[in-house]
């Protein structure tokens, strides 16, 4: 259970320390706190508020306001039009803060920095105590919706800022920021309204003293300029989709200190090239948008995923259920997972990625390695659609692959796979439906199959 302990917003050393790069220039601790209290006197009265701040340094910003105001944050999959529309009608009289000039047609919309600019704020008093209590619910996370609708997941302040200790501690990240060590940056290519975003770059970088790199960049080349902004340590977030295209393309990087890599399923030998390429050890972060982050583990080194401090993992009929000092109770986990002991465990894909064709078992991770590891395809997925009309099974695959047949494909998967699981109907697309934490949202790719079969 949690207490009415109150937790700090940020964990920097003096108000005069670096806190965030912002538009080429240093924002100090002193700056960020008086733009929270400049945000939150200018917001109106309301329950909920929906971050959408694309900028890193006024999401954070929104996000101390709101924990000010007792404003609960909403932190949506995506922006698109159909999903404001449920939101606005789920939470009304919803607020939308935004990056400046930014509107979304029939919302309340206030923008996050002052529009005169960081610079304006600077006769602000200095208050070093921000804090706020554990049990203050602070944000409504959602699910990626991969594996159909996008569920709401409340978090307290204390579950979110537990979750970031344990993980930086397992991480060995709580050291980078402190004091005797040269600042540490942090750049993440990944979006901060997702949990891992929010988690890994957002608070991390509050709750570790590190310093917070206002963009969010994709490109290989924004991504080499972004760390160059950064002084002394840099810390990278990202995703095993972008990494991938971060070696294919070979820009060279400032020297790095550390990786982080989460939402998908990393192949080790991408971790090894990752490591070799970069100069830095990379770790992977296993958790889920019901829970938070779980576990760590460095993925040249080992299979096993080692618990954050204060979680524990147990087995029944029904699956893997995670409990901790920072959960609510237990949660059913939806992952296949080999339990080595309470703490360690090897993870074999998701529940739902299970497949059982023919009485013939096998899962979409299997299938998917295999269909990315023929030569000339750039991208793929293996899912399952909806059951024919007889009620058989039937995979279906979308394959980036420009230079290849249908049956050169197929008769090269023949030699990877049980005959039995190879995909059909098999349709080639020019780019999969990705989100951008690399995902596959389940209804994206049914749409994009249900097209493919009229063209």
């Amino acid at each position: 259970m949690l207490s009415t302990t109150r937790l700090p917003l940020l964990r920097h050393g003096s108000p005069d320390d670096l806190f965030a790069w912002h538009d080429g220039k240093p924002v100090t601790v002193r700056s960020y706190l008086a733009a929270v209290r400049d945000l939150a006197r200018r917001l109106p009265d309301g329950a909920y508020l929906l971050n959408l701040c694309g900028d890193r340094l006024g999401f954070a910003v929104a996000l101390g306001a709101a924990l000010l105001r007792r404003q609960i944050s909403l932190h949506p999959p995506n922006d698109a039009p159909a999903t404001l529309r449920q939101l606005d009608e789920s939470y009304p009289g919803l607020i939308c803060l935004t990056d400046a000039g930014a509107h979304y047609p029939g919302m309340t919309c206030v923008a996050a920095l002052p529009t005169d600019g960081l610079d304006s704020l600077t006769g602000s008093p200095f208050d070093a105590d921000l804090a706020f209590p554990a049990d203050q619910v602070a944000a409504i996370a959602f699910t990626s919706g991969s594996t159909g609708r996008p569920m709401p997941q409340v978090k307290s302040w204390g579950t979110l800022v537990r979750s970031v200790h344990g993980a930086g501690t397992a991480l060995g990240i709580a050291g980078l920021g402190s004091a005797g060590h040269s600042t540490c940056g942090l750049v993440g290519t990944v979006p901060h309204q997702h949990m891992y975003g929010l988690e890994s770059v957002i608070l991390l970088a509050l709750q570790h003293g590190l310093v917070l790199h206002g963009s969010r960049p994709l490109f290989p080349a924004d991504i080499a300029a972004c760390l160059a902004d950064l002084p002394g340590r840099r810390m990278l977030v990202t995703t095993p989709v972008h990494l991938q295209a971060l070696l294919a393309d070979g820009t060279a990087l400032p020297p790095l200190d550390f990786i982080l890599c989460a939402t998908a399923p990393l192949a080790p030998q991408l971790a090894i090239d990752a490591e070799a390429k970069l100069g830095a050890p990379l770790h992977e972060i296993y958790g889920c948008s019901e829970t938070g982050q779980l576990a760590v583990r460095r993925t040249s080194a080992t299979a096993e995923w080692l618990c954050i401090d204060g979680i524990r993992l147990r087995q029944d009929e029904q699956g893997t259920w995670a409990s901790g000092d920072f959960l609510d109770g237990e949660t059913l986990l939806a992952d296949v997972i080999e339990l080595k002991s309470d703490t360690r465990f090897i993870l074999h894909g998701r529940s739902a990625d299970q497949v059982n064709i023919a009485g013939k078992r096998s899962s979409l991770a299997f299938l998917n390695h295999h269909l990315n590891s023929v030569e000339g395809v750039k991208d793929g997925v293996v899912f399952m659609p909806q059951e024919g009309e007889s009620g058989t099974t039937r995979l279906a695959a979308l394959v980036v692959a420009p230079g290849l047949t249908a049956e050169t494909l197929l008769a090269r998967l023949r030699e990877r796979i049980d005959p039995i699981f190879l995909p059909r109907p098999l349709r080639f697309v020019e780019a999969l439906p990705r989100n951008p934490t690399g995902k596959l949202p389940r209804e994206a790719l049914l749409r994009m199959l249900d097209n493919s079969q009229r063209d």
